[in-house]
């Protein structure tokens, strides 16, 4: 029977009997052993030679399994053809796996979860914050934050809602802003700090959820407190807040999330540390509504 034997990444189809090809590579092997464990280099790796000849056929022999899982299309990746690469890669917006307008209106929801489903006065009191439009903004902007990282592991329809999750956040900033009474140069002026602040934070937050909680710290330090906290307990709950609020937010599914957009958060802190359980899933209709 046709065997399928790996040799250097590649497959190579033999006919030979088994016993035929044992022979063929303890020939090859026996070659390289000079009487003391060294190291070969065959193929870009490195097999350990210690004359233990079985070893060694073991880790050239690649097993079913194996090449299922490295031929399989990784979570990450997203097979497009190549007229969508090249309307991409001219600034336009190929098929997605769901209807644009379905997603923008998802977004839409998202954010107003972010605005209307989270305890500004907690934070005003537990951080020290005042009640500004500026710290409505930073608290909003940490919530919008972990939505995008959420969305962003949804491939390419994830990361066309996030394009309009903050569409949406920067005109609901400017009609706030005009309904608190702000003159437009005041307010273009404000804007466009919020807008640099906005994107340094996203790069500080995203250096910190993917490195330890001192890094993390750092950043909401930096952006969220403004260089503006003398109490490490405050930075300690936030700390927390973020870390648990991303393990509840990854629970949800992703299809839910790209169809409805409903997000629910957790408070800022827990009563009942076990009551962070996985979340239900939102119902929605046929057309995605």
């Amino acid at each position: 029977m046709p065997q399928w034997i790996t040799v250097c990444s590649g497959l190579i189809q033999s006919t030979l009997p088994q016993a035929q090809w044992d022979r063929m590579l303890y020939g090859t092997l026996q070659r390289h052993e000079i009487g003391r464990p060294q190291l070969n280099q065959v193929c870009g790796g490195l097999i350990q030679t210690s004359g233990a000849i079985t070893q060694q056929r073991r880790m050239l022999h690649s097993t079913d399994k194996f090449l299922a899982a490295k031929d399989s299309l990784q979570p990450s990746e997203e097979k497009v053809g190549a007229f969508t690469k090249i309307i991409e890669a001219m600034g336009f917006t190929g098929p997605l796996k769901y209807n644009k307008w379905k997603i923008k209106i998802a977004a839409l929801r998202m954010y107003t979860c972010c605005v209307e489903r989270t305890d500004y006065e907690e934070f005003f009191h537990r951080c020290h914050m005042p009640d500004t439009l500026n710290s409505w903004f930073l608290i909003a902007q940490l919530h919008v934050w972990m939505c995008l990282v959420r969305m962003k592991q949804e491939g390419r329809a994830g990361k066309y809602m996030c394009r309009y999750i903050v569409h949406s956040m920067w005109e609901d900033v400017e009609q706030r802003g005009k309904v608190m009474g702000i003159d437009s140069f005041t307010l273009k002026q404000s804007m466009r700090s919020m807008t640099e602040n906005f994107y340094a934070a996203i790069f500080g937050y995203d250096e910190g959820i993917l490195s330890n909680d001192r890094i993390l710290a750092a950043a909401l330090w930096r952006n969220f407190f403004n260089k503006h906290c003398e109490d490490p307990r405050q930075l300690e709950l936030l700390v927390e807040y973020v870390r648990k609020q991303m393990q509840y937010l990854d629970a949800i599914n992703g299809e839910d999330l790209l169809l409805t957009g409903e997000v629910t958060w957790r408070p800022l802190v827990e009563s009942n540390a076990q009551s962070i359980l996985k979340p239900t899933s939102p119902a929605y209709n046929d057309e995605g509504l």
